[in-house]
């Protein structure tokens, strides 16, 4: 089913295209689109789906592939026509994490391991040289609960955070993909204090923050990684197996933390770093997305943030507002280091123009309607919009997801810096 919905709540800069309820699966995370069709990662449904979004303004579903019991596929990449998809434990199945700050507020390692193991962890790879669908080649198990986010634009190297047994949150590992029926985890590297059963002791308040990679973005051999409450790392990974510190800073008091996406713009020597709303009625307080000067990398300095989006009081509005997710200028898409594409959950999709990076400004904007139904699981969800992720093609056309409310494509009418 696709619903012809047109109206936001509140926009410019936009035109509708279309919208897919994704065969009946509205729940979506991660989003990628190669040659023609979009692999939407689902949070609830438990697997991803193919969707043929060759012709925009008519959307069609093509395939779901289930995830094995019990199991998160949230996060997925695509490049080289491959597919890489994570597994994970099903975490908002987990009676453990039913209420928000129990997953979000606090260390999940432990609690995420007391469970008998009824779930897949590591990577699944799917050969889509055939375009819309996934054959799967080859799968990397890990021991732990799991991986949650990806960063792969084709080539050798793979990245991503994983929670593997002995430590305390999701970690950085690389991924050796030389043969991709035969990937291979060989590096790692975590923040002093995560590595529990080498007897590292966090000096955080575990029960306050987490202290837990997100994921990280990879520009030549640096990694800038987002890790929650435990904010920026930049790495040297040039030695793949041995990742090295660059430089660190955390901002997670007197700011809320949730540092989630750190975007490098390596022509301007500048980095934006978008923190995650991650309580109702933004409890954790307002969170910005900040503009790093990283000229000098061992030192970044924060030089302005986005302005929030403030044509109504979206704190008072219900479920999570603030930055979420950043388009990432991935190699064949729409890359720009002056206009950011941006989703900020309950004030849906954003758009700056950083051309002056002391001034960020907001030029466009697209807030669609509260979801026709609710999948979230998780008992007393709000049903307001929670945008979720955006990806932006080489022809400025957005595709934005929701935790309930479907695929929403949309064409950037605005400037093009």
């Amino acid at each position: 089913m696709n619903n012809a919905i047109a109206a936001p709540d509140y926009g410019y800069g936009f035109s509708f295209l279309g919208h897919s309820d994704q065969g009946g699966r509205p729940d979506g995370c991660q989003v990628m689109v190669h040659e023609g069709y979009a692999y939407v990662a689902h949070a609830f449904a438990g697997g991803f789906s193919v969707i043929d979004v060759r012709d925009p303004r008519n959307p069609q579903p093509v395939q779901f592939v289930p995830a094995p019991d019990g199991t998160w596929s949230v996060h997925l990449q695509t490049a080289d026509d491959l597919l890489l998809v994570v597994n994970a434990k099903d975490l908002f199945a987990d009676s453990n994490f039913q209420v928000e700050n129990d997953y979000y507020g606090r260390s999940v390692g432990s609690p995420a391991l007391q469970a008998e193991r009824g779930y897949a962890a590591g990577l699944r790879v799917f050969d889509i040289s055939t375009p819309g669908s996934p054959r799967e080649i080859s799968f990397m198990p890990v021991e732990g609960v799991g991986l949650h986010r990806l960063w792969y634009t084709g080539g050798r190297w793979a990245y991503a955070s994983a929670l593997l047994d002995g430590f305390t949150d999701y970690i950085f590992v690389t991924i050796d993909l030389a043969d991709p029926t035969r990937p291979e985890l060989v590096g790692k590297w975590w923040l002093p204090g995560m590595n529990e059963a080498a007897g590292e002791t966090p000096d955080w308040d575990t029960n306050r923050w987490r202290y837990g990679l997100h994921h990280a973005i990879i520009d030549g051999d640096t990694a800038y990684a987002s890790w929650r409450d435990g904010g920026l790392s930049l790495l040297d990974v040039t030695d793949r197996a041995n990742p090295q510190l660059i430089s660190y800073r955390n901002w997670s008091d007197p700011f809320g933390g949730g540092t989630h996406t750190a975007l490098p713009l390596p022509e301007r020597d500048l980095l934006l770093v978008a923190d995650e709303g991650i309580a109702d009625n933004a409890a954790d307080g307002v969170k910005y997305t900040w503009v790093f000067d990283v000229r000098n990398p061992k030192n970044p300095v924060s030089i302005s943030t986005f302005p929030n989006p403030a044509e109504q009081i979206y704190v008072n509005k219900g479920g999570h507002f603030g930055p979420h997710n950043l388009h990432e200028n991935r190699p064949g898409t729409f890359v720009s280091d002056r206009l950011i594409f941006a989703t900020y959950q309950n004030a849906g999709l954003r758009v700056y123009n950083i051309a002056d990076p002391f001034r960020p400004r907001e030029v466009g904007a697209w807030v669609p309607p509260a979801p026709a139904q609710m999948v979230d699981t998780r008992p007393g969800r709000p049903r307001v919009i929670q945008s979720f992720d955006v990806f932006v093609d080489e022809n400025a056309i957005a595709y934005m997801t929701d935790y309930n409310a479907g695929l929403y494509i949309l064409q950037w009418d605005g400037e093009r810096l």
